[in-house]
């Protein structure tokens, strides 16, 4: 069984980028914890159209509303350690890495204003907009995992086979990185 792989990461910071260059380059299926997420917001009644969602005032609703009523994350926390521990899937999520032993983890690690400045790039935002987005939701994901799971978001990177800094490195470089750090562990 080809074992899976998990990447985190703060927010923008190119984690679907690498997952989805990964299980290219390794034959994996790709997942991303987040859409699993929207599909349940979906079925709050949420529109969530667009890979940027999340950024969105409505995206940024239906964090807050998740702060109040942790069952939409148990729910897609379950189902991702299920696929997780068929193996053969590289999966994007806050929360995997600390719930599940195994696989390869791997950390995306940067500044603020290297998530910003993504986000600005890929969600056509202004850069003082995208910042304040990436700190919004670093923190309130950072408290909501605390409160749910008891571990530091962002802080507590023990768990990770894999630490890479994005800072000052473009997408194709850091993904290579990951192909490369992944081959020696694998």
């Amino acid at each position: 069984m080809q074992k899976s792989i998990i990447i985190s990461g703060p927010p923008a910071i190119g984690k679907t980028t690498v997952a989805k260059g990964l299980a290219k380059e390794f034959s994996m299926k790709n997942l991303s914890g987040g859409d699993v997420l929207k599909d349940m917001a979906q079925d709050e009644g949420f529109h969530t159209k667009g890979d940027d969602w999340w950024d969105t005032e409505e995206g940024m609703k239906f964090l807050s509303q998740r702060k109040n009523n942790y069952e939409f994350d148990k729910k897609v926390d379950t189902k991702l350690k299920e696929i997780f521990l068929k193996g053969g899937v590289v999966i994007t999520s806050y929360t995997l890495p600390w719930l599940v032993s195994g696989g390869i983890k791997i950390w995306l690690d940067g500044s603020r204003q290297n998530s910003a400045k993504r986000m600005q790039t890929r969600d056509n935002v202004e850069l003082s907009n995208a910042l304040d987005i990436v700190k919004t939701r670093f923190e309130e994901n950072k408290m909501l995992y605390k409160k749910l799971y008891g571990f530091d978001f962002g802080e507590d990177l023990s768990v990770f086979d894999i630490i890479i800094n994005t800072d000052g490195l473009d997408a194709e470089t850091v993904l290579n990185m990951a192909k490369q750090k992944v081959r020696e562990i694998s």
